[in-house]
């Protein structure tokens, strides 16, 4: 172990890369407080962790937020403050404790006042438990560049404005960037004007007390309060006003000085959960996973996916460092290998989840000559006996139906140690990562439960059950809002969900017997995303 770490060490000095690495318990309990309760935020990455081996702290589910109340803030922050002192680590969402969660701080009413004394929190967290290893997670409010009506994600004026406000801060941010020509001076005066004035000071000013909070969390980082603190960027996009306010981060963590080791922004959000969780064992283990990461063909590493503002590979490189693990120039070498799915020409497709208009969905099953060179990439690693997993990206929301059906007919699926392609491709490269480190403390039974986990929802269901059951809404109900509230429509939703996802399991999944009797839910009363709950799970 002393030789390994001396050759990791001398590898960080040759690169100019530094990492931090505490010095603690070699082992200890985690407490967790996410952003909110979906699946993927709470149950599924607590999960993650559990089949590892560790014992996590967690808060009742009722003190987050959810589909129906904005969260507990004051409530968590005297929960943490009985149950910080059992930790050895603690990895906590700011924005549960600032605002009551992910969703709420886009459209919360906190003064300012009260947020100040939220923000003293954490000096006070840490005043009282000075020894225990703090990680946070903190956000910069997405910019969406349209709204909806009935979406519980933004303010309700987003709905009518969404895209006046996009292109708005996409101008404003272009002016300050590049420069804007006449004719786009013009488009920013019109799209300036579209919006009520009431709504724009709304939107700005909650912005700017976000920010303020922001700069607070990197003073504490800065000054050791925090001992790392991340920055999401959230549905994001090259030119913005999530893009503005990070180009202001950047300035200003600059300007105080504050290292990577201390603190990084980037693209995503939804998967530095499992990346701090992940963070805070490498540094309790004293471990430092290498990891070898490979491209599909084509653009690859070079691909702006959507929702992001960089190349996936920069996401992937700065998701591994926060994590606590390092690239590796050889799979050879390699504690895990990941393979990314990526489309040829660098673009993000999104046909799996199309508003729902009561037509047919038919997925789209025939591997064309780049997917067919993944398929081979992975068998290729796989039968060389290295640890692969897969981050599949290629579709915007869910699985690359050809691929994964290429790899079902190879046999495959059950040789990864880990898959991923449930959302946008920060969440699902960040969450493969997360996953894939971990997979050599879990039992193969573990990390089998774990796929079908994911190959139930990234692939059955994202990528084919709800859009087929959004279809049947309509069908069945003329109103294609209920794709995105589900209302009284819940039972019928849930019905056709099981049945469909028990169809689909029966067909392309080994008969495992944690498989039998599983049950799928709408928790957040939405079609966008589902809780698989297998029978072992107690629910």
């Amino acid at each position: 172990m002393k030789k390994r770490l001396r050759k990791i060490v001398s590898l960080l000095i040759l690169g100019g890369l530094v990492l931090s690495m505490h010095v603690g318990a070699a082992a200890g309990k985690i407490l967790f407080i996410p952003h909110d309760d979906r699946p993927i935020s709470y149950r599924q990455t607590v999960e993650v962790l559990q089949e590892a081996g560790y014992e996590m702290i967690l808060p009742p589910q009722e003190l987050l937020s959810n589909a129906t109340n904005m969260g507990h803030p004051d409530e968590l922050w005297q929960w943490l403050d009985e149950n910080a002192k059992a930790a050895d680590s603690a990895v906590i969402a700011s924005d549960s404790m600032l605002y009551g969660g992910l969703i709420p701080s886009r459209k919360h009413e906190v003064s300012e006042a009260k947020l100040a004394e939220r923000i003293e929190g954490f000096a006070q967290l840490r005043k009282d438990n000075p020894r225990l290893h703090l990680y946070v997670f903190d956000s910069l409010m997405r910019t969406p560049d349209w709204g909806q009506e009935g979406n519980i994600e933004e303010p309700d004026y987003y709905a009518q404005y969404g895209a006046d406000f996009f292109h708005y801060s996409r101008l404003m941010d272009k002016k300050e960037t590049e420069g804007l020509s006449k004719q786009e001076e013009k488009m920013l005066q019109e799209r300036e004007k579209a919006i009520p004035a009431e709504y724009m000071q709304d939107w700005l000013a909650r912005r700017a007390k976000n920010l303020a909070a922001t700069k607070k969390l990197m003073d504490y980082a800065r000054d050791g309060v925090i001992d790392y603190l991340i920055l999401g960027r959230d549905d994001n996009a090259p030119l913005c006003q999530t893009h503005r306010e990070n180009r202001e981060i950047l300035d200003y963590a600059a300007k105080n000085k504050l290292p990577r080791t201390k603190f990084q922004s980037m693209p995503g959000i939804d998967e530095f959960n499992v990346l701090l969780l992940n963070r805070a064992v490498n540094d309790m283990t004293y471990e430092m996973p290498f990891v070898y990461v490979a491209y599909n063909e084509g653009k690859g590493g070079d691909t702006v996916p959507a929702f992001s503002d960089e190349k996936i590979s920069a996401s992937v490189d700065a998701a591994l460092a926060i994590a606590g693990g390092l690239k590796v120039p050889e799979p050879k070498r390699a504690d895990f290998v990941l393979l990314v799915n990526t489309e040829k020409k660098g673009k993000t497709i999104g046909l799996h989840n199309r508003y729902p208009d009561g037509g047919n969905f038919q997925p789209q099953l025939t591997a064309d000559k780049s997917t067919k060179h993944f398929a081979g990439l992975v068998a290729d690693y796989v039968a060389k006996g290295y640890p692969v997993g897969v981050a599949d990206i290629k579709y915007s929301n869910g699985a690359d139906n050809a691929l994964l059906e290429q790899l079902r007919q190879k046999g495959l699926l059950f040789k990864l140690r880990t898959y991923s392609g449930w959302n946008t491709a920060t969440n699902s490269t960040g969450f493969a990562i997360g996953t894939g480190m971990l997979a050599p403390k879990m039992t193969e039974a573990g990390r089998n439960k774990l796929l079908a986990v994911r190959y139930l929802d990234d692939w059955a269901y994202q990528a084919n059950v709800r859009t087929v059951v959004g279809d049947e809404l309509v069908k069945q109900f003329g109103n294609p809002g209920y794709y995105i509230k589900l209302q009284d429509k819940l039972a019928f939703a849930e019905q056709q969900n099981n049945e469909r996802m028990q169809a689909f399991a029966n067909k392309n999944l080994p008969h495992f017997d944690f498989l039998q009797g599983f049950k799928v839910k709408n928790p957040w009363l939405r079609m966008f995303e589902c809780d698989i709950i297998l029978p072992q799970s107690g629910k």
